[in-house]
């Protein structure tokens, strides 16, 4: 008797779908030699009559300096995102990462203009925190949760204010922010 081979299923399109963009968007900064990012996938001041300045609000986490910085990403977001968008549904997980790429790329903007931000470690960020509520229950937080707060965001802030080294802390937080706040809403009785 022949034994099937397992079949390789395409089992979470959107996390697999933003995963090959960011593929492809590293490898067209690498043969644009940086415009491609400078263009489209990082974010930094420019004017709001710009409708570059809007998109890019969006596609900077699509952008990565380099491949160690990719993989760092997506090691965490092809982690945690299957589970995630199995439990929330892509309509939902779609709405955390757009909203976590708009209000960092706004708060880069404001606070950071001269600095141009890219990368989804916001996301990673958000997806770590928004997985420590998988098991809320109405009216309790999640130890866990607590955990991960004080783990992942406070070695952020100690790292912000103690460490230069180019890395976006603050994209991390807010990321945190909006994942952890996403996890509570999503998770109550009457949520969406």
């Amino acid at each position: 008797m022949k034994k099937k081979l397992p079949k390789v299923t395409f089992n979470s399109p959107l996390i697999l779908g933003f995963s090959m963009i960011c593929l492809i968007a590293v490898i067209a900064n690498f043969i644009t030699g940086g415009a491609a990012n400078s263009v489209l996938f990082s974010t930094y001041r420019s004017s709001l009559a710009s409708f570059f300045t809007w998109l890019r609000f969006f596609t900077h986490v699509f952008g990565h300096v380099s491949w160690a910085h990719l993989v760092g990403n997506m090691s965490y977001i092809l982690l945690l995102g299957p589970g995630l968008e199995e439990k929330y549904g892509s309509r939902k997980l779609v709405l955390v990462m757009a909203v976590c790429a708009f209000v960092t790329g706004v708060i880069n903007s404001l606070f950071f203009g001269n600095t141009a931000l890219c990368g989804a470690s916001g996301i990673a960020f958000a997806f770590i925190l928004l997985t420590s509520f998988t098991s809320f229950k109405e009216g309790e937080i999640p130890l866990t949760f607590i955990l991960v707060a004080v783990i992942y965001l406070g070695q952020q802030i100690f790292d912000g204010i103690m460490i230069d080294d180019n890395v976006s802390n603050l994209s991390h937080i807010v990321g945190g922010i909006v994942g952890g706040t996403a996890g509570y809403m999503f998770n109550r009785r009457k949520a969406f």
